[in-house]
């Protein structure tokens, strides 16, 4: 896409390395994507630019470009549209964030347990944000019978019974971080392992695909990292088919609380993943304390609670010998961490970490 700015940093974890005695930790940070403060800028965003363009194309007969859309020579058509989704904050505010760009109306639907500052980050972009009494997966329902009943388009980074085609755009956005990470790494850095967080399991899905495809038999070991009080991905590999995880799905991590994993993400995690494991909102508060503080001498960085997911499950596997040996990790293995969002609440990032994100060094953004 012509509007992609700079690339996200890949910070390099030299000191955590050592001390889990593993040859190289390599973290994607996504906090400066877009300014949005997330990776889900590449999804939401990108599939309300696809929606659109096919909307346009229709109408007039040719592909529009991106820069068409922004500077509204179709505002006439574009703004007769609505889109909506659930989110439980990242992929709203990229949709959002997308409506307002590519011009169209935009209707958010948060949990009641979404807290209010990532309720103003969405409304920032000007869409209207309802509150649904539930949790995420009652919010992602409640969005779609009212899209049915308002004809307006929903743009949800899950996909379900009967709605696929969305989702995998979504997930096709995402690709480009993956992308970009492989461009920044050297020969030497080719990750041996990747320990990838799931909420609906969209992005972890993408990355798994790419990985399978670009690499085949020789793609790293795909290990994927739950909330234990979200875990859908865990049980549905447990029972076999997607299952719904019930009750309010309780955990810091946000962006993970989601009890029923996307059906086109099922799809290629059943085969393509190795492992799957579940962490405490504990881990993931000491994770991002570890990469705040940078005891070992690495780059500061700042990281919110689902950012880190995947960072501490690879420690808490590195920790335990049975875990090593069953995920085949050595002092040759080579990590790589997603660390999908940066202090996208600040009152609980400085909460946890215990200072304001601003006062936390972050690494240079690298081309």
């Amino acid at each position: 896409m012509a509007w992609l700015p700079a690339n996200t940093p890949l910070v390099r974890l030299d000191g955590i390395a050592d001390a889990a005695a593993v040859q190289a930790i390599l973290y994607k940070d996504e906090g400066s994507r877009f300014g949005l403060g997330s990776f889900k800028a590449l999804g939401g965003a990108y599939a309300v630019f696809s929606l659109l363009q096919g909307i346009v194309a229709e109408e007039i007969g040719r592909k529009v470009d991106v820069h068409e859309l922004i500077d509204g020579s179709f505002r006439n058509l574009t703004e007769k549209v609505t889109v909506t989704c659930a989110t439980d904050g990242n992929h709203g505010r990229s949709v959002a964030w997308g409506a307002q760009m590519f011009g169209c109306r935009c209707v958010i639907y948060v949990h009641e347990h979404v807290s209010l500052a990532r309720q103003k980050a969405i409304a920032a972009y000007g869409a209207e944000v309802r509150v649904h009494p539930g949790n995420y997966d009652e919010a992602v329902r409640q969005a779609a019978a009212d899209a049915a009943q308002n004809q307006w388009i929903t743009v949800s980074d899950t996909s379900y019974e009967g709605y696929t085609v969305i989702p995998r755009d979504v997930m096709q956005g995402y690709g480009v971080a993956l992308a970009e990470s492989f461009a920044q790494m050297t020969p030497a850095e080719r990750p041996t392992h990747v320990f990838m967080q799931a909420g609906v399991g969209g992005v972890a899905a993408s990355f798994c695909s790419y990985l399978w495809e670009r690499f085949g038999e020789e793609a790293p070991r795909f290990i994927v990292v739950e909330p234990e009080r979200a875990d859908c991905v865990y049980r549905t590999l447990e029972q076999g088919s997607p299952c719904h995880v019930k009750g309010e799905l309780d955990t810091i991590m946000a962006g993970l609380a989601c009890g029923e994993v996307s059906i086109i993400a099922w799809e290629i995690l059943k085969t393509g993943m190795d492992a799957v494991m579940t962490i405490t909102d504990q881990s993931a508060r000491d994770a991002m304390c570890l990469l705040a503080d940078a005891k070992f001498g690495d780059t500061p960085v700042v990281a919110g609670e689902s950012a880190v997911a995947g960072l501490a499950g690879f420690l808490l596997a590195a920790q335990q010998p049975d875990s090593r040996k069953a995920l085949g990790l050595d002092e040759k293995s080579v990590i790589y961490v997603f660390g999908t969002e940066g202090a996208t609440d600040p009152y609980l990032y400085e909460e946890i970490v215990g200072r304001p994100a601003e006062v936390v060094a972050q690494p240079e953004v690298t081309a």
